[in-house]
This record gives structure tokens, C-alpha cells and sequence, in this order.
């Protein structure tokens, strides 16, 4: 599944925020905010074409900065502004050589608010606002009447990520009060209601960080194995086995923060490929890898790379897209390079355990005496 990156807040807390250029669940379109300075506006890409183009969508007023843009399905692009305590919703949609733009309604909210990634079913779309006791959901695209709640869940929430491919079911990062923060999974069509999904030990925080539906493979940040540094894992959605936190995620003195899976693999989790931003103290870097893998292979980004963001295609494609003043609208294909073969496990020599020293399941000592 491709999800738009999400940048948190550089503290840790509070509501998370898109990145700056957000892809569709399709992958089919993208939006940003583009130009310089004061002259900002949206900007709409095409990114399922033989080649990807990108259409200006500017008004007769330049964009504020913290406006947040979201493509839709359909090629239309929401922007949410800020107008006093208000948030206003509009769809922007090219028309001949002018920008058309359809008021949806607003918003009146002192709490934060912030675009949910895009639905995948393409036609809705969502918001949270993140107050310090509950977080409130608004379908501020694609219902009847203009933006309307549709659920209040108790908590300070971050994060968002899709649990499946009808937008249904929506996994947030829940803190309440000063516990610590866990992923829970909210039901959208039964009013909010909130289950938990993530609980590696009591104490740990747990944030789901990407979800792919196909073949339920879960990225997972969690300071369990390290209490107080938070360390990328991965698990499968509803399965019994623990969570795994492969040392290759853990490099030092870098972050690595997952942006992107392999969709169309169905059931097969641990042959997804995983795209990764790799940041360090000389810069950024792509990270490709899968949790059959013991590596990640590591890779040059293009220059412009609109960081954090890009898709796989289900061949394994990953395309990164990128904006240089020579190239402003260019997307780069990466291919997964072939691994190093992999030294054969050493073999020990098969040793007779005597019955009394054998284990039973449990871990203990055998107490069984020759009769």
C-alpha cells in the first residue's frame, strides 16, 4: 500500500503533520505546495502517465504556508487553510487556463488540525484535531453536507495510517493522560470505536508507522528493546508472533524511517519491499529492504528528491519523485539490487542429550528417572 510520508512534530508529541508533497493510495496523483516566498500555491502531479506532469493551480491570492494540500482520486486537489480559529476546506480542480475551486465548508476548532494520508478509497477525506484530552475525526471530503464529525476518541492522537483498502478501519497513536503512547485501531463505520492493536510490553511506546493491507505487513517504531530510543520493527496484522527488530534497522548514528511498501503481495509479508529515508549527520539516503532480508541495500537519492515520498509499483518498482529547476516535475526508478549470497549457516554436530537434561516446551528440565 502507498502511503503519504508523515513528518512528526520535531519534539516527539503532537498531532504529525503530511509531508509537504503526499501521493494518492493509488499512487496515480500527488500534490504540494509549490513556488517560493510568498507566491505559494497548489500544485497538482500526474504520476500514472507514460511520463509525470505537474499542473499549477494558482489563485488570484498566494497560499498561506501552513496550508495542507491532499489529492483526491479523481484528480482534484483539497486544501485546508487557516483562516482565524477556522479551517476552510476547498477542492481545487483545473479549468481551461484557470483555477476552479469548490468551497466544502469549515471548521471551528481551537485544537489542532491537521489532513489524515489519503483515503484508499480516493474520495474521501479526513482530518484530526488534537486537543490535550480527546482527538476529534471530520470527513471534510466526500460526505453530503460539507465537513461533519464523525468520531471523538479520548486521548491526545499523532500519527494515522490505513488498516485496509476501503478506509474503513484507521490505526492512531493514542497517549492518555501521561501513559505511554499506543496504536489503536478505529472503526469508521461503527462510530469511532477505538480497539487496541499495538501493546509490546505495558510501559513501551508503540506507534504503527505504515501498514500495507495486501499482505499485512506492519512497521512498527517501539523503545521495548531499548527503553527511552525508539527502534524500527515490523510484525503482521493479526498474527500471534512477536514483534522483530532486525539489527540492520538500527544502524548507527542514523534514523531510518520507513515511507513506502511493495503492494500486490498478497499473504507474503515477508517478501514486501520496504522503501526507507536514511538520514545522518553528511545527509539523506534511500534504504530498500524486506524482512527476509538480513541487509538493507542502500542507494543514492536523486537530486530534488521531495524527501520521504514515493511508491512502489507491485513489480517492484520503487519511483522517487524529485523537482530540480532543469527538471521540476521528474520521477526516478530504483530497482532492489541484487543481494550478496549469503554464507552458509555452520552446521553443529549433532550431540545425544541425556532424558534428564532434556527441556520440555515450557523451558524446564526434564524430571524423569530410569525405571
Amino acid at each position: 500500500m502507498t502511503a503519504c510520508a508523515i513528518e512528526a512534530a520535531a519534539d516527539g508529541e503532537g498531532a504529525a503533520r503530511p509531508s509537504k508533497f503526499t501521493i494518492t493510495a493509488s499512487g496515480a496523483y500527488a500534490a504540494r505546495l509549490a513556488g517560493s516566498g510568498d507566491a505559494l500555491y497548489a500544485e497538482r502531479w500526474t504520476l500514472d502517465g507514460p511520463e509525470p506532469y505537474a499542473v499549477p493551480l494558482p489563485l488570484d491570492q498566494p497560499e498561506d504556508p501552513d496550508a495542507q494540500v491532499l489529492p483526491l482520486a479523481d484528480g482534484r486537489v483539497l486544501i485546508c487553510r487557516r483562516v482565524a480559529e477556522r479551517r476552510t476546506f476547498s477542492l481545487l480542480y483545473p479549468t481551461g487556463p484557470r483555477t476552479g475551486e469548490l468551497s466544502l465548508g469549515a471548521v471551528e476548532s481551537d485544537a489542532d488540525l491537521v489532513l489524515l494520508p489519503p483515503s484508499p478509497d480516493g474520495t474521501c477525506a479526513y482530518a484530526m484535531a488534537v486537543g490535550p484530552y480527546t482527538t476529534e475525526l471530520w470527513l471534510v471530503a466526500g460526505g453530503a453536507f460539507g465537513p461533519e464529525r464523525v468520531a471523538e476518541i479520548k486521548g491526545a492522537c499523532t500519527g494515522g495510517v490505513w488498516l485496509d483498502r476501503t478506509g474503513r478501519m484507521l490505526a492512531l497513536d493514542r497517549r492518555l493522560d501521561d501513559g505511554p503512547t499506543k496504536a489503536v485501531a478505529v472503526d469508521l463505520e461503527r462510530g469511532g470505536e477505538v480497539t487496541p492493536l499495538l501493546q509490546i510490553t505495558e510501559e513501551s511506546d508503540d506507534r504503527l508507522l505504515l501498514a500495507d493491507a495486501d499482505s499485512g505487513l506492519l512497521l512498527i517504531g517501539s523503545d521495548a528493546p531499548s527503553p527511552g530510543r525508539e527502534r524500527l520493527g515490523w510484525g503482521v496484522l493479526g498474527s500471534t508472533r512477536p514483534v522483530r527488530f532486525p539489527d540492520c534497522l538500527d544502524p548507527a548514528d542514523t534514523r531510518v524511517t520507513p515511507f513506502a511498501v511493495q503492494p500486490g503481495q498478497v499473504l507474503l509479508p515477508e517478501s514486501c519491499s520496504v522503501a526507507l529515508r536514511m538520514d545522518a549527520g553528511a545527509g539523506g539516503w534511500v534504504g530498500m529492504w524486506a524482512p527476509s532480508s538480513r541487509r538493507v541495500a542502500q542507494l543514492a537519492a536523486p537530486a530534488g528528491w521531495l524527501d520521504g515520498t514515493g511508491v512502489w509499483t507491485p513489480q517492484g518498482t520503487l519511483r522517487l519523485p524529485y523537482a530540480t529547476p532543469a527538471a521540476p516535475c521528474g520521477v526516478a526508478a530504483l530497482e532492489l539490487p541484487p543481494a550478496p549470497p549469503e554464507p552458509a549457516p555452520v552446521v553443529e554436530p549433532c550431540r545425544p542429550v541425556p532424558l534428564q537434561q532434556a527441556l520440555l516446551p515450557g523451558g524446564k528440565a526434564a524430571d524423569i528417572k530410569a525405571r
